[in-house]
């Protein structure tokens, strides 16, 4: 059984997220994909502090004694659950970081090249293409 207390906490936290929320996307500070993960925690809570009967059931259901240990349990889980989200999209930014960093470096050369003169740029170009044909590159 959730105590009134709690079910204020609940209710002022999950209010006070959503608020923050959407002043950030006004501010354009967050973007709205990532913003809709806290709004959707924060309406579940809200649901939950006004109905606390669901989440009586839920922790029966997951065998957990009390409602209170059931909340912490179910927010620490969503958690874990966005900071592996948030795992994948760090990695794929690193990924697309270095391809990018590693592009601007070949253009750096090849503009440098360039500038240095055309012969030097030929025969740089025919020692990429050369380079490509051996890999399996065309």
């Amino acid at each position: 059984m959730m105590t009134p207390m709690l079910r204020v906490m609940l209710v002022l936290v999950s209010f006070g997220t959503l608020f923050l929320m959407m002043r950030k996307i006004r501010q354009a500070k967050v973007q709205i994909e990532a913003a809709i993960y806290w709004v959707i925690v924060a309406l579940m809570l809200v649901v939950f502090s006004i109905f606390p009967k669901s989440a009586d059931f839920l922790a029966h259901l997951a065998g957990v004694y009390s409602t209170a240990n059931f909340l912490f349990l179910f927010v620490i889980f969503l958690l874990i659950i966005k900071v592996f989200y948030m795992t994948i999209h760090i990695s794929q930014l690193e990924t697309k970081l270095k391809d990018l960093v590693q592009r601007m470096a070949l253009d750096e050369k090849m503009r440098e090249e360039m500038e240095a003169g055309p012969d030097l740029a030929a025969v740089g170009n025919e020692n990429m293409f050369r380079d490509n044909k051996e890999s399996g590159v065309e």
